[in-house]
């Protein structure tokens, strides 16, 4: 593996007078990250490797899973590689071409120390960190709870083993948690909680259990939610294959929308905030916030778009259903729940929705969606004044990695 050279020459941080916290960091699975912890006579049942015209895949739970094209990441495409397309594509490439420039896996994006050197270079006094893949497997394997447990059980040991829950009090990775065994996520939440985790993470979906797929805020889930808000961890929900189906407008499946770099534009684009707006807007009308009041949600990557129907929504239920709330819903949203936007989303318009106390900065790096560095986001947050950008480029990310007991 090569050492990351993916570093700035000054220090970033120096724009701010402070550090930055990036509550939007990934590493890249070790080829190992799932398999490593895992019963080899498990493997049929959840995850294997296979090699299919020489190049290696995972095969979950029977399935051959392509979402990820190079799923061992060597060589990878720069972080912010396609971040010219996102601000519109000026010089009308292909958006193939803006992946053609690879290098050797760094050793940053597998080490937790590795990356602490990394984020002293790009101006970033701590970050969280999640999956890459993780986010992908638990669709496949959806039908199978058991099966979900078992896997993510085995990935979360990996990822204690590598990276760390905590590391150096700077480097704050998430444990997955699956809830269709309702019993094995709340053991993993324990678990996570013993090891000084400050956040988890999981898909924007509704939950499939044994009997089928249930709402996140079912009743059935309420000895989860209720550790989660005793503890006062926060929960992030972050993008990744929530199983949302294009009904036959695209074809379904996670992956890329330019498929073979020979198609074009569809509606899939879509997916990521059609499921965290259904998933938001779920948790806030099942009167989640009332039923556990220190509940705190992070919307991670994946965007903001929605606020605006969302908190339409929200602002007509209580009209049409005089006496449900106890609280009217949208504050209630504003109260308990964060939002990372996407870098090219209209900022303001999000603190607009949400005010700056809720609205946290997230690079993506590496990832070739975000940031070629983290600061660069700095250019988004021109028009706020030195109070409202340490909010959302520091203070809120802070106070949300801290555990708040009930």
């Amino acid at each position: 593996m090569a050492s990351s050279t993916a570093t700035t020459s000054t220090d970033p941080s120096e724009k701010l007078g402070y550090l930055a916290f990036d509550a939007d960091n990934h590493y890249y699975e070790a080829e190992d990250a799932f398999t490593r912890h895992l019963d080899p006579k498990q493997g049929p049942r959840t995850l294997q490797w296979a090699e299919i015209d020489g190049r290696k895949y995972h095969v979950i739970g029977g399935k051959v899973s392509r979402a990820v094209s190079n799923p061992t990441f060597n060589p990878i495409a720069k972080p912010g590689a396609m971040h010219e397309y996102f601000r519109g594509n000026p010089h009308g490439k292909n958006p193939m071409e803006f992946l053609r420039d690879r290098e050797p896996l760094p050793n940053a994006y597998l080490n937790s120390d590795a990356r602490l050197k990394v984020l002293d270079g790009q101006g970033l006094e701590a970050c969280w960190v999640f999956p890459t893949l993780g986010v992908l497997y638990e669709e496949l394997l959806k039908e199978d709870p058991g099966g979900v447990a078992i896997l993510f059980r085995a990935f979360n040991q990996w990822l204690d083993d590598d990276w760390g829950f905590a590391h150096e009090k700077r480097i704050f990775t998430a444990p997955y948690i699956a809830l269709g065994d309702l019993q094995a996520g709340i053991s993993e939440l324990e678990w996570a909680l013993e090891r000084d985790a400050r956040v988890v993470v999981m898909r924007p979906a509704p939950v499939w259990t044994e009997t089928g797929p249930l709402s996140p805020a079912d009743p059935h889930f309420d000895p989860f939610w209720a550790r989660v808000n005793e503890a006062g961890i926060t929960v992030v929900v972050h993008a990744g294959d929530s199983g949302y189906s294009s009904n036959g407008y695209a074809r379904d499946g996670f992956g890329a929308t330019f498929e073979g770099g020979g198609g074009g534009p569809n509606i899939k684009m879509l997916n990521i905030e059609r499921a965290a707006y259904d998933w938001l807007l779920t948790m806030t009308l099942a009167r989640m916030f009332e039923r556990f009041p220190n509940l705190r949600l992070a919307s991670v990557e994946n965007g903001s778009e929605f606020l605006p129907d969302l908190f339409r929504k929200l602002s007509s239920v209580p009209k049409k259903m005089p006496g449900y709330f106890k609280q009217d819903p949208a504050e209630a949203f504003r109260e308990h729940v964060w939002i990372n936007p996407f870098w090219e989303d209209d900022v303001n318009e999000v603190v607009e929705y949400m005010g700056p106390d809720r609205v946290i900065f997230g690079s993506d790096w590496p990832h070739i969606e975000g940031m070629p560095q983290p600061l660069d986001y700095l250019e988004e947050l021109s028009a706020f004044d030195e109070t409202d950008t340490q909010k959302i480029v520091r203070d809120n990310a802070r106070e949300l990695n801290e555990r708040r007991p009930a």
